[in-house]
């Protein structure tokens, strides 16, 4: 049997009610688009590296650093619709990571450790965790998971999940980093499916998976994201490369 291939898409659309451009705008000099896909270059565990948009914008940029542009759909609902959109034309790659546009910073090992993950040919859908800090607990904007003993997740909220019903339990909190690897399949079956209760209700696209039976299988990192959701983000993210020597 040959080797499965994989493939990162990286979802990218101009536009945007809170930002405007933001795959476009320069950090450090640079795309944010090109930061993301260098990046995953870097991860060294991707055959292909496509950036998926549907503004010639976009798809000029990435053309102009050596990057592969794929037109897809302005109708296109969420990143993952974009995803599976560049699956349909390429019925021979067996898994797809979806790496978000906003995260300049994405963490190359992390990357790699998400796609290894189709190592074991009974996972179907990927994702990562991180340890949750303290100040993040009630945060509603940061999203906690909670995992069986083998890894796949049984739960993902908002809220402060697990519930501590006593101080001093063993259970420790952990934050869901929004990154996705899935099989073909899997992937074009998501992307057909409506949205379900609990996903409407969290407002996490990931419960839809869960609702339909679709297991996650979960790696766990130390990184913890500094992604760009609005201007004043670029600061922070320069801010980390300085102190890196970047």
């Amino acid at each position: 049997m040959p080797a499965s291939r994989t493939v990162a898409v990286i979802p990218a659309r101009y536009a945007s009610t809170r930002f405007p451009g933001k795959p476009l705008t320069r950090i450090a000099g640079v795309p944010m688009i090109e930061h993301v896909w260098n990046r995953c270059r870097e991860a060294n565990a991707f055959d292909e590296v496509y950036v998926a948009t549907d503004d010639a914008r976009i798809r000029d940029v990435v053309a102009g650093f050596g990057g592969h542009a794929v037109m897809t759909s302005p109708d296109c609902a969420t990143g993952t619709d974009r995803v599976a959109e560049v699956a349909r034309q390429h019925p021979a790659v067996d898994v797809w990571v979806n790496v978000q546009g906003d995260e300049p910073l994405v963490d190359p090992a992390a990357l790699k450790l998400l796609a290894g993950l189709f190592a074991d040919d009974t996972v179907r859908m990927g994702t990562l965790v991180r340890p949750l800090e303290a100040d993040e607990v009630d945060s509603p904007n940061v999203v906690k998971a909670v995992l069986s003993r083998s890894g796949d997740a049984l739960y993902f909220s908002r809220a402060a999940i697990p519930f501590a019903r006593e101080p001093g339990t063993p259970a420790s909190r952990l934050g869901h980093i929004g990154l996705y690897g899935y099989r073909r399949d899997v992937l074009l079956r998501l992307a057909t499916l409506p949205p379900t209760p609990l996903e409407e209700t969290e407002k996490l696209e990931q419960l839809r998976a869960l609702e339909h039976g679709i297991p996650i299988r979960c790696a766990r990192v130390a990184w913890r994201t500094v992604a760009v959701d609005v201007p004043e983000d670029v600061a922070r993210v320069e801010a980390v490369i300085r102190e890196r020597g970047e």
